[in-house]
């Protein structure tokens, strides 16, 4: 499964070996739970079990919730209610998928600034990024269409604003909101493809996460010093690397428990926190929210969407250049898409030599302003689209681009990063000393 040499199942009974030549499940299993991971993995590496579990979590309540729900704009709204009142248990199955939703892209937001910060994006893992990137759309999507089933004032209105994005692009625009609406305006025909998509797109997203812990156990695990595991024999492996099981499963569920502790005591004591008031009231085309915002976890996104109005410079040139073509309400569109398609870039925009961020000295600093600007953006998100706020947006929207487009490339001409250890095993020693003045290859126990 991996490059890095390690042992291999071999079968012992008959019924093993005959299994294992015709399903090899159980190699794989015994594959994966042994595979050699760097011992020097910090805390900022548990995050992959939570969003697993999440996603087990979203598709198990989703799955009884979809039994009670009734897609329909006379009876979405009521249906809600019938499960938060007289389904047993319907109220915290629900909360459950509610703040399940926050949870998943809580911790995938960390799960991704980690792999910013300590490069696991470079190669040979390109490919795992963009899957990963790929799962975070996929994320967006499954989390907008199942704000929209609710059926409530914000759900309606939100839906009418997003989809209405579809609507600025030039030319074909018209018939792409058309067809994600299958009408004129948001109504039955909407509901219908969103509650559809929001059952089937989980299920998507559990297939780009198997190829995504495909992909990296096939290159193996990056760490903090960005340092590769030795691959020359399995003697130097055994150096840098401990088996997955037990050392790192026992450390990822303390991690969860921990996660979930917290989680249970949002769902039970504030489970409405980081939701909208405004979606405990029926869906109303005639009355209009005095401020539409969606989920907090959009925040950032949408800051930038509304950042580029048409009295920015940028606007108006770009709106010049095309001729009328590009109007402030594409230019935003496509801000707001590009800046998750320059994250996605950031394996061949990133020119620096040096994979952790650990040992970048000027790194450090701008990567730390990109996580304050991340923050920010989504502050500004949340409030009205006047000023300040939309002169915070638009700063933090010019932040991020810079970053990606112009800081991460030149920072590795001119930075001069620090030499990383020789060898895992260095960092680890390092840390946590060698046991017995040997190899500390147990010592994390």
């Amino acid at each position: 499964m991996s490059g890095i040499p390690h042992d291999h199942y071999e079968p012992k009974s008959n019924l093993a070996k005959g299994v294992e030549s015709r399903l090899p499940i159980i190699g794989l299993l015994y594959t994966t739970l042994t595979a050699p991971t760097p011992k020097n993995l910090n805390w900022m590496w548990i995050w992959g079990i939570v969003l697993t579990f999440t996603l087990v979590l979203q598709i198990a309540t989703g799955v009884v919730l979809v039994m009670h729900y009734t897609p329909h704009v006379d009876m979405a709204f009521a249906s809600v209610e019938h499960i938060m009142r007289d389904v047993n248990g319907g109220h915290m199955i629900r909360y459950f998928h509610m703040n399940g939703a926050s949870l998943f892209f809580f911790a995938v937001y960390i799960h991704m600034f980690r792999g910013l910060y300590y490069g696991s994006y470079k190669a040979p893992r390109e490919i795992t990024w963009i899957i990963g990137m790929l799962i975070y759309l996929m994320m967006m999507a499954a989390g907008f269409m199942g704000y929209v089933l609710p059926w409530g004032q914000m759900s309606f209105h939100g839906t009418a604003v997003i989809t209405g994005l579809f609507g600025a692009i030039p030319f074909v625009g018209d018939y792409l909101q058309t067809l994600l609406l299958g009408a004129g305006a948001v109504g039955q025909p909407a509901l219908n493809r969103f509650f559809s998509l929001h059952y089937l797109l989980p299920f998507i997203i559990a297939g780009l996460v198997i190829v995504h812990i495909w992909a990296f156990h096939t290159t193996g695990n990056n760490n903090p010093t960005g340092v590769e595991v030795r691959r020359g024999s399995k003697e130097e492996a055994a150096k840098d690397t401990l088996p997955f099981w037990p050392y790192f499963v026992i450390k990822d569920l303390f991690a969860l428990a921990i996660i979930l502790a917290v989680f249970m005591a949002v769902v039970g004591f504030m489970p409405n926190y980081l939701g909208h008031p405004d979606n405990y009231i029926p869906a109303n085309a005639l009355v209009t929210p005095s401020h539409i915002v969606p989920e907090w976890y959009y925040l950032p996104f949408y800051a930038i969407l509304r950042a580029f109005t048409a009295d920015v410079w940028a606007v108006q040139l770009v709106n010049l250049l095309s001729f009328g073509i590009i109007d402030a309400k594409f230019f935003g569109v496509l801000a707001m898409f590009g800046a998750i398609f320059v994250m996605a870039l950031a394996p061949w925009l990133d020119t620096s030599s040096v994979r952790s961020g650990r040992f970048r000295p000027m790194f450090k600093w701008w990567f730390a302003l990109l996580v304050v600007d991340f923050i920010v953006l989504m502050w500004a998100g949340s409030r009205p689209a006047e000023f300040p706020y939309d002169w915070i947006s638009l700063i933090g929207a010019t932040y991020w681009f810079a970053y990606f487009l112009i800081i991460l490339p030149i920072l590795g001409v001119i930075e001069k990063p620090l030499t990383p250890p020789a060898t895992i095993e260095d960092d680890f020693n390092a840390h946590y000393g060698p046991k017995d003045g040997g190899s500390a290859t147990t010592s994390a126990e």
